[in-house]
């Protein structure tokens, strides 16, 4: 399965990412990708991508990741709503359930 993902590169705490295309299966530390179809730098506020082949890959059926599936979102690539890419405590799910609810006389 094929999915559309980040690829780390840059100099040790300056991170810039590759937008790629590749297998699920294959570690991105590995290096090999199908389609570079982009480029994303935080620390500068900047993305280049290459709709027309972002479009294409995801007609033949390459997911997006859930990070790149939020940058296609705020890009107006996609219409659909953002996706919660980190993880809530599980403390604070246990906290919640938990508490017993107030019963006011």
């Amino acid at each position: 399965m094929l999915v559309i993902r980040l690829h780390r590169i840059g100099k040790k705490n300056q991170p810039s990412f590759k937008i790629v295309v590749v297998d699920k299966r294959i570690s991105a530390a590995a290096g090999k990708f199908c389609e570079e179809v982009g480029s994303l730098n935080r620390a500068k506020k900047e993305s280049k991508l290459d709709k027309d082949r972002i479009k294409y890959w995801l007609s033949v059926g390459a997911q997006p990741s859930p990070s790149i599936h939020n940058l296609l979102v705020s890009e107006k690539l996609l219409d659909a709503k953002k996706i919660a890419v980190h993880k809530k405590s599980k403390k604070k799910e246990e906290a919640a359930a938990t508490k017993a609810p107030e019963i006011k006389a």
